[in-house]
């Protein structure tokens, strides 16, 4: 359904679409004064007004595009769809290329149950719309359709073209947290289907029980996976990260470092992998080893704001502020919202003497602080992650 919000906008865009096109050659004056008359009513902010105009111009001139495209688009921001389709079809038809026009269209289709006929005048009109809210009213449209053939591929196509278009519409995120679930949960039911007891059905409950807060059933699911595919990719780091969660003690430590050992044995490459052993070295007093880690984590994964923070913390501490300020200002680059980078960096730059620029980082960081603070207050208040909560709340003991 298109949203109320855009209504005028979409409705006044299209009008413009139509208003230029050039009239019948035949055109006769009884045309012209009505034809005028609706544009100035139009100008006017008086669209009911208009409609008695353009109906009386497409009684004397049917062919005229200016007066059908126009009526149609009136017709259906009054919610009068099955009227409006004939007006934007013959419009369509005397100048095909009027995509905002198609695209309405193919929403008054949809309305009037043409489905069929609605899907194939969005899915035309939808790749050639310019204007972003048109293009997001049409593309959400669109997934309405795919939902409800469950082509999820396909809806999930379209939304991750809207999130380019429009990244912080609330109807976008929406849907793609609908589609990205659904697909989620199909892929998990063709796999309980196709192998039910293999290991990566035990990783997959495993994931589904840490997103419940189940860390204990997680590490159970995850060691079952491992006892059934010891070289499964990635699961030692799982495990590890699952560990890591818990309550700390000396035998639990021991099994951390060891499940990220293994993890870089069976992936060298692993840069998270690098940088969890290097925390740890860190933590242990064992700068140099740390410094060793860290860097290798740096040099596989150049952009990670996580891996640059951590590198320039421990190089602030070594008294090397200036290679710290610069892995922190490409950590900004990667994540600008990061209020622990934006403290850190106003550190050393207050270290290095630029005050004006140390102002400015904690400013960010008071700012950024505050609103994650509220991030999380709204997560606890929805139940959502706790999880990943858990496991941000320890990150965040060791920050600022």
């Amino acid at each position: 359904m298109i949203r109320p919000c855009v209504y005028a906008v979409i409705g006044l865009l299209c009008c413009l679409a139509v208003r230029s096109l050039g009239q019948s050659s035949a055109m006769q004056s009884p045309v012209e004064t009505h034809l005028r008359e609706a544009h100035r009513l139009l100008s006017e902010n008086k669209p009911d007004a208009a409609i008695p105009e353009f109906r009386a111009i497409i009684a004397f001139d049917p062919t005229n595009i200016d007066a059908l495209g126009n009526l149609g688009v009136l017709l259906f921001f009054h919610g009068q769809y099955g009227e409006a389709i004939p007006s934007l079809r013959s419009a369509l038809a005397g100048k095909p290329g009027l995509w905002k026009i198609e695209a309405l269209l193919g929403m008054a289709e949809r309305r009037t149950g043409d489905t069929q006929t609605a899907r194939a005048d969005l899915e035309a009109s939808f790749p050639q719309l310019q204007d972003p809210k048109i293009r997001v009213e049409t593309g959400l449209e669109l997934v309405e359709i795919y939902n409800g053939t469950e082509e999820l591929e396909k809806a999930s196509s379209v939304i991750a073209t809207l999130r380019t278009v429009d990244p912080e519409n609330q109807q976008v995120l929406y849907a793609a947290y609908r589609v990205h679930s659904d697909l989620a949960r199909e892929a998990v039911l063709s796999l309980a289907l196709v192998a039910p007891q293999s290991a990566l059905m035990y990783q997959v409950m495993a994931h589904e029980a840490a997103r419940r807060g189940d860390t204990a059933a997680a590490i159970r699911d995850d060691r079952e996976a491992l006892r059934l595919a010891p070289k499964l990719p990635g699961i030692h780091f799982e495990l590890a990260e699952l560990l890591s969660t818990l309550p700390l003690t000396p035998e639990s430590q021991a099994q951390i470092k060891s499940e990220y050992k293994l993890a870089l044995e069976q992936n060298p490459l692993d840069e998270k992998a690098h940088l969890r052993l290097a925390v740890i070295a860190e933590r242990g007093g064992d700068q140099k080893t740390a410094l060793d880690l860290y860097t290798r984590a740096v040099a596989l994964q150049p952009d990670d704001a996580e891996a640059c923070y951590n590198l320039a913390n421990l190089l602030f501490t070594m008294n090397e502020p200036e290679r710290a300020a610069k892995l922190l200002e490409h950590a900004i680059q990667m994540d600008p919202t990061n209020a622990t980078i934006h403290f850190r960096l106003g550190t050393v730059y207050r270290r290095l003497g630029r005050d004006n620029d140390a102002q400015r980082e904690i400013e960010q960081y008071h700012q950024y602080k505050d609103l994650k603070n509220k991030l999380r207050e709204t997560f606890r208040e929805l139940h959502l992650d706790p999880q990943k909560l858990a496991m941000d709340e320890n990150n965040a003991s060791s920050q600022p």
